[in-house]
């Protein structure tokens, strides 16, 4: 199914307004607009939880020549706002398609836009910043589009993790292929639990495919909750957000420093770093693609990494709080990474389950579970040695 022709416009608080063709569902919906230089994993991009409250940019030209499937979504369902590319793909062709992209966005009610200058789109987010914005196919008056997005809700102090947080603990089962609640578990290792901020489900697969028990637990839980599972570890998951305004799920992972092994991704990055008393901060324009290069400082090797966010972790008051740098963006010297010195914790702001991305930093994963089998300080020299045996 083809999309009718429609006139859609988006405009952002700085005045900025682009005309173009609407594609998906019809409506008003607005965000902080933001870019993703992905080329490929659209439909994963669109059921990342961390996206919420977000209108993502495809730097890409070519959006939905493969359409979607049940298989490659990373959640339940999409949870951007809205959805901006340059160009759609008149042409679905993969096996496994069973929609169109267009037809997929209609389903779940998402609004798109298609045939703007998203280059031009992106140099403004870059030089000027992330801004809110508001995408419509309803209401096309320049001034009034304008005055709604500076209407719109900052991300700045947003807690976009009540909204895509689980209502209750699950048990992960990558056998059964979806979201299944009770004792349903593959292997018989370690038992991780798993704080769900906005958790991606192939950050679930990793650890399962590993022969770890997962069993996931909503982010406003206590610490006595957590421990009444017996796990070995704790996992904190990527999410959606300001960190510095999720105090309730701060306050577990605080309680629980030094009694469990503790590994987080992204959102899960920076809450580990508040936890221990560092601040965050919000980023100019964020880091979001699966191209972003970071540099582990231990071994001096690169990685090309997936990332999604728009907060860091602030580097001085990492270290304050007893903290190493492990990992920093070459792009802006920001921390991607960061172990303790004396407790076994470690944690990288990028995604090494990537999906979608490169697969350089899965040996985290490996990492992971020597640190809830020596619950000792993970080791740069160790790291480095996981690394070299993942890549053989």
């Amino acid at each position: 199914m083809k999309p009718e022709t429609r006139v859609a416009k988006l405009a952002l608080e700085d005045g900025t307004v682009f005309t173009g063709r609407a594609f998906g569902a019809s409506g008003t919906t607005e965000g902080e607009v933001v870019f993703n230089t992905s080329m490929t994993g659209y439909q994963e991009i669109l059921t990342d939880p961390s996206y919420k409250g977000q209108i993502v940019t495809m730097t890409y030209p070519l959006i939905g020549n493969y359409g979607t499937n049940p298989e490659d979504v990373e959640s339940r369902r999409p949870h951007v706002a809205g959805f901006i590319i340059k160009e759609l793909s008149p042409v679905t062709s993969n096996y496994r398609s069973n929609l169109s992209l267009h037809e997929y966005l209609v389903e779940y009610k998402i609004i798109g836009i298609e045939g703007i200058d998203t280059r031009a789109l992106t140099r403004r987010l870059r030089i000027r910043g992330a801004m809110r914005g508001v995408l419509s196919t309803e209401v096309l008056d320049n001034a009034a589009l304008v005055a709604k997005a500076r209407g719109a809700a900052e991300m700045l102090g947003a807690d976009w993790v009540k909204a895509v947080k689980p209502d209750e603990s699950y048990a992960w089962a990558e056998d059964a292929g979806d979201w299944k609640l009770g004792d349903v578990y593959r292997g018989d290792g370690l038992h991780v639990v798993a704080i769900d901020c906005g958790a991606k489900q192939n950050i679930l697969r990793n650890l399962c495919e590993r022969g770890l028990k997962v069993t996931v637990l909503p982010p406003d839980v206590t610490a006595e909750e957590i421990m009444s599972h017996r796990p070995d570890g704790l996992f904190v998951s990527n999410g959606p957000g300001d960190p510095a305004v999720l105090d309730y799920a701060v306050r577990p992972i605080k309680a629980l420093i030094g009694k469990l092994p503790i590994f987080g991704i992204c959102l899960g990055h920076q809450l580990l770093g508040r936890a221990l008393g560092a601040e965050t901060f919000k980023l100019k324009f964020g880091h979001r693609g699966g191209n972003q290069p970071v540099k582990n400082l231990d071994t001096g090797r690169v990685e090309i990494t997936s990332q999604n966010h728009g907060f860091a972790v602030e580097g001085k008051s990492l270290e304050a709080a007893g903290g190493i740098i492990t990992h920093v963006n070459l792009n802006d010297k920001t921390v991607e990474g960061f172990r303790h010195k004396d407790l076994p914790i470690f944690c990288v702001q990028y995604h090494p389950e990537a999906s979608p991305g490169p697969h350089d930093a899965t040996y985290l994963f490996d990492a992971f579970i020597e640190l809830m089998k020596t619950k000792r300080p993970v080791t740069g020299k160790r790291l480095a040695e996981l690394q070299r045996m993942r890549d053989k």
